[in-house]
């Protein structure tokens, strides 16, 4: 057999019976109590926190009482090194069953075999009655027509704080019988055909909610929130395959996340909204552009943001205000306090940042964090303006006469002071505290040091241009 790693990257031999052998490390931590080692263990996937019952007799069961169980059939074969057999389902249930903890903390199931759709209901109901807190489950069939029905008792439980379920785009049917989620406080629901009458069920059995998320859900056509008194986080990813929801009623929402897409979504009431994320999901692949929808649907939803004071526009987004701002259309103002704009710096948004700033006038923060998040092609916005019988170049060109860059990574310095002097020109009679712009070292075809920054000395704030990742360290919101 051949050697064993332990989590700390030691080596240590399979006939580890010989304590001579044995590396100070494995020593050192062998000798921490069960609590810590099982805390330290939860941290890894659960085939290799099974692995370490090799390493000696002190560390055989030290694993059936962590506070978290991972089963995925796709790796879960590694764990039947702890079996007669290497078969998965086997392995999966000499797991359950050697487990000890009567309080399980996580469980995640993740299956993508139609095979094992049997064991299921076991799995489930056996993270159940150890009075799961966290639930998580994945049952991913690609190519297959089985729709998995979630047994009935799951509908009716008491520890669950956070659930997360996703689906291969099947039904999410919930049964005729009372929906009893009483501890419930985050729900995700991803890639789930749900009806209205189902969501309106797990809403009225779920009294402590506070955050919900929609990935992916079709066939949800009215979202009703207004009962939910304690649900304050919205989040909700539509593309253009899927439809729903279609019509939102959310007035007690705090935190609005909404990734739209180029299909009709309606929001009744907003009142409470303090904080909103917004982008729109754009495929350029489909060749389909809704210039004309979009526009419309993105002023509707600026009307109804105008006393929010915490907003944050990715780039597809600002691309169709900048759209509607060449043409003329009239913009609301905004009482935003801490505006934060996620998009390339190119010609494209120019106008809508502008406009945007200066219908901002009790603006104290200011973000713009140059991240490629534009998936609008330039050809398309350009097409729609020439039908409209207008000029891209003129329309594109800043108020000031100034050309920006019309690729979004073709930025140069030029390009990046002209960016730093139209802002502090649209914000220079406001009172902000902060501006920060975050550029990508990649994103830049210049050093960094060769960056004019403009100054204002009677304006009382600072600018930090700063080097930043590719991907945004955002959390779950």
């Amino acid at each position: 057999m051949a050697d064993e790693s332990f989590t700390d990257g030691t080596r240590v031999p399979s006939n580890g019976n010989n304590p001579c052998q044995k590396t100070e490390g494995v020593g050192l931590i062998s000798s921490l109590p069960d609590s810590i080692l099982q805390h330290i263990l939860s941290f890894i996937p659960t085939k290799l926190a099974i692995r370490t019952s090799l390493l000696s007799k002190r560390w055989r069961h030290v694993w059936c009482d962590i506070p978290s169980i991972s089963l995925d059939d796709r790796t879960l074969k590694a764990a039947s090194i702890i079996s007669l057999d290497d078969q998965t389902l086997k392995a999966a249930s000499i797991t359950l069953n050697r487990y000890t903890s009567l309080k399980m903390m996580n469980f995640h199931l993740n299956t993508t075999r139609k095979q094992n759709i049997p064991h299921i209901n076991r799995w489930v109901e056996f993270a159940i009655s150890r009075n799961v807190e966290n639930l998580s489950l994945d049952f991913w069939h690609p190519g297959s027509s089985y729709n998995f029905q979630i047994p009935d008792f799951f509908y009716v439980n008491s520890s669950v704080k956070k659930l997360t379920i996703t689906l291969s785009f099947t039904d999410l049917m919930v049964p005729a019988c009372s929906l009893s989620w009483t501890s419930l406080k985050k729900l995700y629901l991803c890639n789930c055909n749900i009806s209205d009458e189902s969501m309106a069920k797990i809403l009225s059995g779920s009294p402590l909610l506070e955050s919900l998320t929609l990935y992916f859900c079709d066939q949800l056509r009215v979202l009703d929130l207004s009962k939910s008194l304690r649900l304050r986080t919205l989040k909700i990813n539509r593309n253009i395959w899927v439809l729903g929801p279609t019509h939102i009623v959310a007035p007690h929402i705090h935190r609005l996340r909404l990734t739209n897409s180029q299909l009709p979504c309606t929001f009744v009431n907003l009142s409470s909204l303090a904080e909103a994320r917004l982008d729109i999901c754009i495929v350029p692949i489909t060749g389909i552009f809704e210039a004309d929808f979009l526009q419309d649907m993105v002023l509707k939803m600026l009307e109804k943001l105008q006393n929010v004071e915490k907003l944050t526009f990715e780039g597809n987004f600002l691309q169709i205000i900048s759209l509607a701002e060449v043409r003329g259309v009239p913009f609301p103002m905004f009482k935003v306090k801490d505006l934060t704009l996620e998009t390339v710096i190119f010609q494209y948004v120019i106008p809508g940042i502008e406009r945007l700033l200066q219908n901002s006038p009790d603006l104290k923060k200011l973000t713009i964090r140059a991240r490629d998040t534009n998936t609008i092609r330039e050809k398309d916005i350009n097409n729609y303006l020439q039908l409209q019988g207008l000029n891209p170049d003129q329309c594109w060109r800043s108020k000031d006469g100034v050309f920006f860059n019309n690729l979004p990574w073709y930025l140069e310095s030029k390009h990046a002071t002209s960016f730093v002097e139209l802002v502090l020109k649209n914000t220079k009679t406001l009172d902000i505290d902060k501006i920060v712009i975050l550029l990508n070292e990649r994103y830049l075809r210049f050093k960094f040091e060769e960056l004019a920054i403009p100054t204002l000395s009677h304006n009382n704030f600072s600018i930090a241009l700063l080097k930043m990742p590719m991907t945004s360290n955002d959390d779950d919101w």
